[in-house]
C-alpha cells in the first residue's frame, strides 16, 4: 500500500503539522517569492522556515546577540545556514575558488567542513540567498535536498583518486543521489530564475486533495514526501569512515581479488533522541542482504519508499526510518523491499572494519600518484589568528594545483593527484601556511558539531569548547603515558547527533550551558553504541570522572584494546547491543 493509499482515510488533523506543510506547500514553493522580496525583515515566514530546508538551507539568528538586540527594540539577527549537495565530497580547483569566493561575498567568511562530507556557509543574509545559489549553480554545484524530509547527502569512503574500487563507490554515490533527488522544479524557479511552466499543483482543485500515485511532480516522494530526513553511506572496509552504522541505509563494499564483488546492504540507523524521552534512541543498522554494485540506486530507492509508506507521519520524534524498522521488523521491512525490487535479495556477506578515523599526511594511490590528508579541527577552514592560515593556504593550493580536493565525514580535507615532483610545493604551501601542526592522536580523532551561537537547537557549546577540552584531555593522557594513543572523542550541543557522538568512545552532549551527558563505551571502528555514564556534568566532574578512567586504561589495558573496549570488560558500563537498551546506566 503505497502513501497516497495509506493515508487516504487519516483525519487532516491527526497528521503533524509539518506533514500537512508538505502537501498544501506546492511542491515545496510555498510563499517564498514573497518572504524572500520583503525587506522589512531578515527573515522568512514561519512556516516557509520549513520549506527552505528542502531547498538546503535553515534559517538562523545569532544567540550570542539576541538579548542585546532584543534590549535594542531589534529582531534577532536572522541569516541563513546554507549547505551544498555534493555526494562523496570531491570539488574541482576551479569548484574550490568559487566556493571561496562565496564564503567572501554572501557568508561569514568561512567555510565549514560537515560530518556528511559537504560544505556548509553561515551568516547568509536573506538579500544575498539568490546571488549566493546562483554563484555556485555557475560552479556546478546545488544545495538541493541537503536538507528536509528527502534524501541528503550521499556519503562514501573518501578519495575516488585512490583506487579503482575507490572511484567506483564515488561514481555510485553520485547514481544514487541523483535517482533520490525530488523532482519539483522550485528550487530552479525561486533561485535560478527559471520560469514555471504553466499547470500544477495550483491548479488542483484542492490542495489537500491527494495526487494520484503516479505523481507528475514528485514520482518518488509524491507532494507528501518523506516523514522525516533519510541518509545514504557507502563503505570500503576496513576502513569505517563514513560511519557506515549510523545511517538510514549502508553499503559495505565487497572486493575480491581486486574487484569490486557487491554491497551488503544495511538498514534502520540513525542517531538523534530527545533528552528524557526513552522511546527516542539512537541505533545502527543491521544488514538484510547483499546486492549487485548495478543494482545498488534501486536498492537504495526500494528502501525509501518502504520509509515514505510506512515511517510515522503523526509524530515526528517517532518518524525516522529506524523506528519504522523497530515497529515493522527487519524482516518485514525486508519483505516490503523485495516486493518493491520484485525479486529478494542475496544473504548478506562477510565484512571487518578496524577503524573509523581519515588517513592523514602523505600516502599514494593504485596509479602511484600522491594524497595528502590534511586535518582541519571541527572542520572550520577559515584563518585562525596566531593559528593556521587554513582558508587562505587552501585557496592558494587551488589555484596553484590542478588536482582535486576531497572532503571527508571526519571533516577534514585530502589534497589529491599530487605528482612526485609536486610535493614540494604543496609541503611548502602546508608550512607556509601553518597549515599542519603537532597535533595528538587524540584531538585529530574528536569532532564536534557546530552548535551555539546559529544552531537554535543546540543547549551547549560544542565547536567554539571542544578544543579548550581536549587540551585538557591531552594533559592527563601526556600523565599517563598514553600521548600518542588515539580515543575517539566526539561531542554535540543537543542530542540531535549530528557529529555521531553516540559511536564515540568518549561522547559528550549538551544538557544546558556549561553542562554534558557524558557517554562511554562506543567501538573504535563503529561498530557499538555507548552508553550514558553522567549526566548533566561540567568540566570539573568530566576531568574529575575521565582522569582515573584514563589512568587505569594506561595500567590495565590488554595488547592493543581500545579504551571503548576497556571500559566495557572493566564493567564501568555494559554492552550496548539495541538501541532500547540505551539509556540504560
Amino acid at each position: 500500500m503505497d502513501i497516497i493509499a495509506r493515508l487516504r482515510d487519516v483525519p487532516w488533523d491527526e497528521l503533524h503539522p509539518n506533514e500537512r506543510l508538505k502537501v498544501e506547500s506546492d511542491y515545496l514553493r510555498g510563499t517564498l517569492e514573497e518572504g524572500l522580496a520583503d525587506r522589512a525583515t531578515g527573515a522568512v515566514a514561519e512556516a516557509d522556515t520549513q520549506l527552505t530546508k528542502f531547498h538546503g538551507f535553515y534559517q538562523q539568528d545569532d544567540r550570542d546577540l539576541r538579548e542585546e538586540r532584543r534590549h535594542q527594540k531589534l529582531e534577532p539577527l536572522y541569516s541563513f545556514m546554507v549547505r551544498l549537495r555534493l555526494p562523496g565530497g570531491m570539488v574541482t580547483p576551479e569548484q574550490w575558488q568559487t566556493l571561496d569566493d562565496v564564503a567572501t561575498r554572501y557568508a561569514n567568511g568561512t567555510l565549514r567542513i560537515t560530518t556528511r562530507q559537504t560544505f556548509q556557509y553561515h551568516g547568509v543574509l536573506k538579500e544575498n540567498l539568490r546571488a549566493h545559489l546562483q554563484t555556485i549553480h555557475q560552479a556546478m554545484v546545488d544545495t538541493i535536498a541537503a536538507c528536509g524530509d528527502v534524501n541528503r547527502n550521499v556519503i562514501c569512503t573518501a578519495n575516488p583518486h585512490r583506487s579503482k574500487i575507490h572511484r567506483q563507490v564515488y561514481e555510485l554515490s553520485h547514481q544514487i543521489s541523483a535517482r533520490l533527488l525530488p523532482r519539483s522544479r522550485a528550487y530552479h524557479e525561486i533561485f535560478l530564475g527559471e520560469e514555471r511552466i504553466a499547470g500544477g499543483a495550483q491548479e488542483r482543485e484542492s490542495e489537500r486533495e491527494a495526487p494520484a500515485s503516479g505523481d507528475e511532480q514528485e514520482p518518488l516522494y509524491t507532494r507528501h514526501y518523506l516523514p522525516r530526513k533519510f541518509k545514504v553511506a557507502l563503505a570500503i572496509p576496513p576502513e569505517n569512515d563514513v560511519d557506515l552504522f549510523a545511517h538510514d541505509v549502508g553499503f559495505i563494499a565487497d572486493v575480491q581479488d581486486g574487484e569490486l564483488q557487491g554491497f551488503t546492504v544495511c538498514i534502520g540507523g540513525g542517531m538523534g533522541m530527545t533528552h528524557g524521552e526513552p522511546a527516542t534512541f539512537p541505533r545502527l543498522s543491521d544488514p538484510i542482504g547483499y546486492c549487485t554494485p548495478e543494482a545498488a540506486p534501486a536498492v537504495a530507492e526500494a528502501i525509501m519508499l518502504v520509509q515514505r509508506d510506512h515511517g510515522d507521519r503523526r509524530d515526528r520524534k517517532h518518524a525516522r526510518m529506524k523506528y519504522t524498522v523497530e515497529d515493522l521488523g527487519l524482516d518485514a521491512f525486508k519483505a516490503e523491499v523485495e516486493q518493491h525490487l520484485g525479486e529478494p535479495l542475496a544473504p548478506a556477506r562477510e565484512y571487518h572494519f578496524d577503524s573509523n578515523g581519515d588517513r592523514l599526511g602523505w600516502y599514494q594511490g593504485d596509479d602511484g600518484r600522491w594524497h595528502y590528508g590534511l586535518f582541519v579541527q571541527n572542520g572550520r577552514v577559515a584563518d585562525f589568528p596566531d593559528g593556521p592560515q587554513l582558508r587562505t593556504g587552501l585557496r592558494e593550493i587551488a589555484e596553484q594545483h590542478d588536482g582535486d580536493l576531497v572532503l571527508t565525514t571526519n571533516q577534514n580535507v585530502i589534497i589529491t593527484q599530487v605528482d612526485e615532483a609536486q610535493r614540494e610545493t604543496i609541503e611548502a604551501l602546508l608550512d607556509r601556511y601553518r597549515m599542519v601542526s603537532q597535533t595528538s592522536p587524540l584531538r585529530r580523532n574528536a569532532m564536534a558539531c557546530v552548535a551555539l551561537p546559529t544552531c537554535g537547537l543546540a543547549m551547549a557549546e560544542s565547536e567554539r569548547y571542544l578544543p579548550s577540552l581536549i587540551d585538557k584531555l591531552e594533559a592527563v593522557m601526556r600523565e599517563a603515558g598514553l600521548a600518542d594513543d588515539a580515543i575517539i572523542v566526539r561531542m554535540t550541543g543537543c542530542p540531535n547527533g549530528c557529529a555521531r557522538p553516540y559511536l564515540a568512545e568518549i561522547g559528550f552532549v549538551g544538557k544546558a550551558p556549561g553542562h554534558y551527558n557524558l557517554y562511554l563505551g562506543g567501538g573504535f571502528s563503529g561498530q557499538r553504541l555507548n552508553k550514558l555514564y553522567r549526566e548533566n556534568i561540567n568540566e570539573a566532574t568530566i576531568l574529575a570522572e575521565l582522569t582515573p578512567l584514563i589512568r587505569r586504561y594506561a595500567a590495565e589495558r590488554e595488547a592493543g584494546e581500545p579504551f571503548g573496549d576497556f571500559v566495557i570488560r572493566i564493567g564501568v558500563i555494559g554492552e550496548t547491543k539495541a538501541g532500547r537498551e540505551f539509556h540504560a546506566q
